[in-house]
């Protein structure tokens, strides 16, 4: 067949292959021709391909001859792989040197006949590709040889010139681009050669940009438009090339040739300006170096800081509060111009530090692009402003100053010890105005678009307030925590500006809002600057600013300061439950100021307080949702503060011994009469009387007036709803546990006693509880449903809050400590855990079948997954959620403002199933903790049954929340000497479960396309992708969770009768008479435990194993510390058949999970498994080498060549690199973990992943059944 019918013949084939129009079964042979080409005479597809990118074939034809188009195998109808840069590329070596330079010439005559005004942008450029990849090819002597002949014809006319420097943009790619086809050492000659050429190379880009800018510019005046664009588009090519050595050329050769300057006088230009400004963001965050150039990259950096700033200067003195008579492009151009000084200052500000005229200039532009109206200005320059202050300001002490002159800034970096004297120059420059002028813009900027009302958006004037309808920054709540952390690096480095900016903004704030019609609904600038208050009273109180020099006038202006607000606030009279939330927030900022300022703590606590009371307490009333809401906020602000003010607080738990007691009215009207009562608020006496009259008639109570009482008084009063109730005590437990052992018992008793009284009656656990009729007559009695509810929960915060503070272990008295019970809930578990154990086993009990199906529809309804729920299983990030709501681990809410006062409906029992089940695992997790008491209280069997009872009907979702919460902490903290009675009657229908359930799952997902999981039954067909994602999804979560709690089974803390493999033999060989019996290490090995009892071992190595085939990575990564144990325990025991299974199924498991390409990030561990079963177990056992021999490519001269190496070397890295070495010849390089050493992505459908691209492996028949993931 002659080169003109082949080339026809492979036309017709690229055209077919990329109709759509055509059939399967034609494209498929148009692309199996277009291979048989591509693959045959290497001669013919070089003829073939040079006639077919002769003008006369269509663009879509020569294009296609011309490039090289990724191959994917999955894709059905593949193109046809540009022929000339496949050749040059990957079969370059084929052609004899004469050959290559026929080759060479011929496409260098291809460049003369395609500079033609008629063609395509996309031709011209692959043609220019072409010649740099083969001068790529072959080296510095053939680009010497071409060099003259492309100068020449670069000065016969703008296209001409447009393709040489096309040609020089295309040479650098493999510098800057990764190849895999270029090695190393090519790489490396390529970047040698071409910097030895720079010298010819830049020059002529140059000239090209001079000489085609003034030609182009002259055509225009001459009305020449055609011609103009011809030199047009020679300078973009130009840029473009120069652009290709920006990112890595000498940064002096580019100010020393010219092209700095070059591209700085083009910033004028409108129509190359956002070219050249991809110079400059190029060649802007280039490191400075070391070596003697150091001083010619200062010179060239602060000529590029010049050209960035002219450009700036004239744009900020224009634009900078006004958008009038300025395009959009000048924005974008701008821009770009901003981010090239961000990366300018961020990476070389040491350049111009020590000049002090560049320097301020420099910054206070920076500071104008922060202060710019535009926010995509702004957000640029936040983040230089942020890596700077970071950098200057992020030491462990920081020096605080109160001004900005030189001889505190001198004070600040002798504070630093060796401060950096590049550093100490540019801190004379960020002065109180500079630091002043960034908070403002700040407070400015917390505000987003979408909060502001629509009457306040005037006094905004032309300020671009963040929006949703930016794209590419991120979210809001990410640019937020920048500009608070900004925030916080200027207050620690000027904290008097910082506290005198935020006073005054929020004082601005609060007089506009009492000047405000409705103020309630213009509360959005007030919150917006809660979370800036908050940081700025954290730095200045958190023990960290160390005051120098005058240091306590200093503390003296910011404790007045401080004071000062603090009395503004406390002043204010709001009761728009809008206002009250944000009050209260402001309030509970204050707390790092009262833990130093303890005196104001009282005040404080009585307008918390007054807030709490001042809001409508209704519960029917559907408006008065948001009153419920602030309440809540409210009693939470006691908590923050608590936290915050440390032992501040303790006072106040009680009131002054001289107000005790009191047994009379008369003496009451002494309290109120006497001095200290007049300094108190009226709302503060109004409690005092009533807590009084209250105590005389419960003279048990015998408690002290303060927070108790007023919180004693208010639920007497029915005023306290118990989630209020619930958080109030949460935070006296923070309070008492900076107190002590002591305060906290007597906290816990005083919380807890009335809660147990009802708790623990036998009478609603009978009438509700004794089978599943009485849970659905519970979820009738909703008063009684939702205060169960809210015990459950407050267990779970006294659990979660009870405990020694660390900072309190070395004060307490060793006498005291020894006499103490471990911890303080110890002693409440053995009445609080009984029903809840009852309470969890009639809600698991719900879900099983016959139960199921004899319920009313609302539960039913009720027992499905929530939207809200579906939407994390998807990602799509949760809806809209009701405020005053409660956040599960999913992420989803409930209403905490449920207190039985409406009849419960679908979502209603749907939360409270949720919440119960969430708060009662984690009282069940968190119990076990407590040392032993868990354990020594309860039965095993009434745990197993409350929790086993019904494992087979949970769903996927719930049995992975039992292990999160419930069995892991229980396994870590079990006693050892308890784990006969305990762990084999709850591991071991939990192992037997998991083990069907997820073999069954993962079969129908990798073979049907499609996880069975129980959870998407009752969910309406929606989407069917939707319910495949949330059913992989859930069967991933699980596996996870069950490969976790196989991980901590493992973990060193429950093993400590395990041996090393160094203690079991160095190398390979371990004495028989050093192996232990199993029974030996089954009382200090959990691992050994577990393999003793046939019950737990079976499922658990089922599961093992068959991990390794279940396409998920991070599953396998949490398994195989548990396999690494087990063959441990093999290792050091006697045991028979646990060897059997070590040497033979895990050895094959593993070999299984290399193949895969999701455990391509835990290979290397894997590889090392490998390592340790061979040479620990291959002289006892014969399977680890019947496993590799049973392998396709493998010889026994392979498997000889291994074990010498292996004798060789001692060390274990080599020996794993042997391994790895082993593994990949003998399976033919099919391993996908060992050849890709790359992730995937954690939801995709896997169904055809074990069966691509295998050979066929023909096994010995013992074996085949193990080597399953392999082609019959």
């Amino acid at each position: 067949m002659d080169e003109s019918s082949t080339a026809n013949n492979v036309a017709r084939a690229i055209v077919a292959a990329l109709d759509w129009s055509s059939s399967s079964e034609a494209r498929k042979e148009a692309v199996s021709y277009l291979e048989y080409i591509k693959a045959g005479d290497i001669r013919v597809l070089a003829s073939t391909s040079f006639l077919l990118v002769r003008k006369n074939w269509s663009s879509e034809i020569r294009l296609h001859a011309f490039k090289m188009l990724q191959v994917h195998t999955h894709i059905p109808v593949l193109v046809f792989e540009g022929d000339l840069n496949h050749l040059v590329r990957l079969r370059w070596e084929e052609l004899s040197s004469t050959e290559r330079r026929n080759f060479a010439n011929v496409a260098i005559d291809l460049i003369t006949e395609i500079a033609d005004p008629c063609e395509e942008w996309a031709l011209k450029s692959q043609a220019a590709a072409l010649v740099a990849e083969i001068v790529r090819r072959e080296g510095l002597n053939l680009w010497q040889e071409l060099f003259p002949s492309l100068v020449s014809l670069s000065n016969n006319g703008p296209i001409q010139a447009e393709l040489v420097s096309m040609m020089l943009r295309w040479l650098p790619e493999d510098i800057t681009v990764h190849n895999e086809d270029l090695e190393g050492d090519r790489r490396r000659l390529l970047l040698r050669g071409l910097t030895q050429s720079l010298p010819e190379i830049f020059p002529l880009l140059y000239n090209l940009l001079e000489r085609h800018f003034g030609a182009a510019l002259s055509e225009v005046g001459r009305q020449q438009l055609d011609i103009a664009k011809q030199h047009a588009g020679t300078v973009t090519a130009t840029l473009n090339a120069v652009n290709a050595y920006a990112e890595w050329a000498p940064l002096p050769d580019l100010a020393k040739y010219g092209l700095i300057h070059g591209c700085g006088f083009l910033l004028s230009s409108p129509d190359f300006r956002l070219h050249a400004c991809e110079f400059f963001k190029l060649v802007s965050p280039r490191r400075r170096p070391v070596d003697a150039s150091a001083s010619e990259f200062d010179s060239a950096m602060s000529n590029i800081f010049q050209i960035l700033m002219n450009i700036s200067g004239d744009f900020l003195f224009r634009f900078s509060s006004s958008s009038d008579g300025i395009d959009e492009s000048e924005f974008e151009f701008t821009e770009y111009i901003c981010e090239s000084m961000v990366s300018l200052g961020s990476s070389n500000l040491q350049c111009v530090a020590g000049d002090s005229t560049i320097l301020p200039l420099y910054l206070q532009q920076m500071l104008g692009y922060f202060q710019h109206f535009k926010l995509a200005l702004h957000f640029q320059s936040l983040l230089f402003w942020l890596a700077l202050m970071r950098d200057l300001v992020s030491k462990p002490k920081v020096v605080a100053q109160s001004t900005g002159d030189s001889s505190a800034v001198n004070n600040l970096c002798s504070g630093f010890g060796q401060a950096d004297k590049e550093k100490k120059g540019i801190l004379i420059f960020i002065n109180d105005d500079v630091c002043g002028a960034i908070l403002d813009v700040s407070f400015q900027r917390m505000l987003k678009k979408e909060k502001v009302p629509p009457g306040t958006a005037l006094s905004l004037g032309a300020l671009e307030l963040w929006s949703d309808e930016f794209d590419g920054k991120g979210d809001f709540s990410q640019y937020r925590s920048r500009l608070l952390e900004l925030i916080r690096f200027v207050a620690s480095y000027k904290p008097l500006i910082a506290a005198t900016r935020i006073s005054g903004r929020i004082d601005t704030i609060i007089k506009s809002l009492q000047h405000a019609p409705l103020p309630s609904q213009d509360t959005a600038v007030m919150e917006s600057m809660q979370l800036a208050f908050e940081t700025v009273v954290s730095v200045v109180f958190d023990g960290s600013i160390e005051f120098v020099g005058g240091s306590s006038e200093i503390q003296l202006t910011l404790c007045r300061t401080f004071e000062g607000l603090l009395q503004q606030l406390l002043s204010l009279k709001w009761i728009e439950p809008a206002l009250v939330e944000v009050l209260g927030h402001y309030l509970d900022a204050m707390g790092p100021f009262l833990k130093y300022f303890p005196d104001a703590v009282g005040s404080v606590i009585n307008k918390l307080f007054e807030l709490l009371t001042s809001l409508p307490f209704v519960l029917k009333d559907p408006s008065a949702n948001r009153a419920r809401h602030a309440r809540l906020q409210i009693c939470s602000s006691f908590i923050r503060i608590a936290k915050a003010a440390d032992k501040s607080l303790l006072p106040h738990m009680k009131t002054n011994q001289k107000f005790l007691w009191q047994d009379s009215l008369r003496g009451l009207h002494n309290l109120v009469v006497c001095e200290q009562c007049r300094g108190l608020q009226p709302i503060s006496l109004v409690f005092l009387l009533r807590a009084v009259k209250y105590m005389a008639y419960n003279p048990v109570q015998q408690l002290p007036l303060g927070i108790a009482d007023t919180m004693a008084y208010l639920q007497s009063e029915g005023r306290l709803l118990r989630a209020e109730h619930n958080l109030l005590g949460e935070a006296f437990l923070v309070m008492a546990s900076a107190a002590g052992i002591q305060q906290q018992q007597e906290v816990l008793v005083w919380l807890l006693e009335p809660l147990s009284k009802q708790w623990m009656q036998v009478e609603w656990q009978n009438a509700y509880l004794s089978d599943p009729t009485g849970l659905v007559r519970l979820c009738s009695d909703t008063p009684f449903m939702w205060s169960l509810f809210h015990t459950v929960t407050f267990f779970e915060k006294a659990l979660k809050r009870s405990g020694i503070r660390k900072s309190n272990l070395n004060v307490q008295n060793d006498s005291l400590a020894s006499s103490i019970p471990f911890h303080v809930m110890a002693s409440h578990l053995s009445w609080m855990l009984p029903p809840l154990l009852r309470l969890l086993r009639a809600i698991h009990s719900l879900w099983s079948t016959p139960v199921t199906q004899a319920l009313p529809g609302e539960i039913k309804a009720a027992m499905s997954m929530s939207g809200v729920e579906q939407a994390s299983l998807l990602g799509e990030g949760n809806p809209k959620l009701p405020k005053s709501s409660l956040t599960f681990t999913d992420g989803s809410q409930i209403d905490m403002n449920k207190e039985g006062h409406a009849e419960p409906n679908e979502n209603d029992i749907r939360n409270w199933l949720r919440g119960i089940r969430d708060s009662g695992y984690n009282v069940l997790g968190l119990s076990t903790t407590i040392g032993d008491s868990f354990f020594k209280c309860l039965e095993s069997h009434s745990v197993s049954l409350a929790l086993m009872e019904n494992v087979q009907s949970m769903e996927f979702r719930h049995l992975r929340q039992l292990v999160h919460s419930v069995l892991i902490p229980l396994v870590k903290f079990c006693p050892s000497d308890l784990w006969e009675e305990w762990l084999e009657k709850l591991l071991h229908p939990l192992f037997l479960h998991c083990q069907q359930a997820l073999s069954c799952s993962w079969s129908s997902l990798l073979h049907e396309g499609r996880a069975k999981v129980p959870d998407i039954h009752g969910i309406l067909a929606g989407s069917d992708l939707k319910v495949e994602v949330m059913e992989e999804k859930l069967l991933r979560d699980l596996t996870r969770e069950i490969c976790s709690l196989f991980s901590v089974l493992a973990s060193p803390g429950l093993n400590t009768g395990l041996p090393s493999l160094e203690q079991s033999g160095h190398i390979s060989r371990v004495e028989m008479s050093s192996l232990k019996d199993l029974d030996a290490s089954a009382s200090n090995s959990l691992i050994g435990f577990l393999v003793k009892h046939k019950s737990l071992a079976l499922p658990a190595q089922r599961i093992s194993t068959e991990a390794f085939t279940w396409t998920d990575g991070e599953a396998v990564t949490k398994v195989s510390s548990f396999c690494g144990a087990v063959v441990l325990l093999a290792v050091s025991t006697n045991n028979v058949e646990l060897q059997e299974f070590v040497a033979k199924d895990l050895f094959f498991a593993i070999i299984q999970g290399l193949a895969l390409e999701s455990n391509a990030i835990i290979s290397a561990d894997l590889v090392g498994l490998c390592r340790e079963i061979f040479m620990y177990l291959s002289d006892r056992d014969p399977y680890p080498r019947q496993v590799l021999l049973s392998l396709p490519c493998i010889t026994n001269h392979d498997l000889l060549a291994f074990e010498e190496a292996l004798a060789k070397t001692s060390s274990p890295k080599e020996q794993k690199q042997h391994m790895r070495s082993l593994l990949l010849l003998a399976s033919g390089n099919k391993l996908k973990a060992l050849a890709a050493q790359k992730s995937t992505s954690l939801i995709t459908n896997v169904s055809s992943m074990l069966y691509d691209n295998f050979i066929l492996f023909i096994l010995p028949l013992d074996f085949k059944k193990y080597f399953n993931f392999l082609p019959p």
